[in-house]
């Protein structure tokens, strides 16, 4: 199940965590229906992507889907169609078990780990002192580098930048370098089953 990225905000991102449990021999058909669910989700507007992890081991017959999109509206869209409905109705009698379905948003987004399982949110503290541990250096950076030109921009538009660039490089490149860096503390061996 591909991955595809898109420019909405993770502020209003939201992540969805589906285990299914599937009927031995039946991982191919399943496969190929999770496949063309996804496809169809594709075409949603708010669809930012998915990722399928196969399970473990052939003792452990559960699938992890996840996929986010763009907020909780576009999430919905996509939940009330028929299109979803009709492949629900063939994907169900594949499981052992009802699907279980968690969801996550906000810059919970930011604290993910690929190949962990299950996908548990950190705990608030843990995810503060880490983002503040990303956000101190970078904005003290900007402040060096720029300062004295920022100094001479009017307030309102000087947090404006600062805040944009501090965001874009929270959400696309230090948070995701920061989780997989302090991962043994945000979610500890103890609490996951790694894939």
């Amino acid at each position: 199940m591909p991955e595809t990225e898109s420019t909405h905000p993770l502020e209003t991102a939201v992540t969805v965590v589906i285990s299914r449990r599937v009927i031995k021999g039946r991982g191919a058909a399943f496969e190929a229906l999770s496949n063309r669910m996804t496809q169809c989700a594709s075409r949603y507007p708010g669809y930012l992507g998915a990722d399928m992890f196969r399970p473990a081991s052939p003792n452990d017959p559960e699938y992890r889907i996840i996929f986010k999109f763009a907020d909780e509206t576009s999430l919905a869209a996509w939940q009330a169609s028929s299109e979803r409905a009709e492949l629900l109705e063939q994907i169900e009698p594949l499981l052992i078990a009802p699907s279980k379905v968690e969801t996550q948003s906000g810059i919970i987004n930011w604290f993910t780990l690929p190949g962990h399982n299950p996908v548990k949110p950190p705990s608030k503290f843990r995810m503060t002192v880490v983002s503040w541990l990303a956000l101190y250096p970078t904005v003290t950076l900007i402040f060096f580098l720029f300062g004295d030109l920022l100094s001479q921009v009017p307030l309102l538009l000087r947090t404006l930048l600062v805040t944009a660039v501090v965001m874009v490089a929270m959400s696309y490149w230090l948070m995701p370098r920061f989780t997989r860096w302090f991962a043994f503390w945000l979610f500890p061996r103890h609490e996951r089953n790694e894939r």
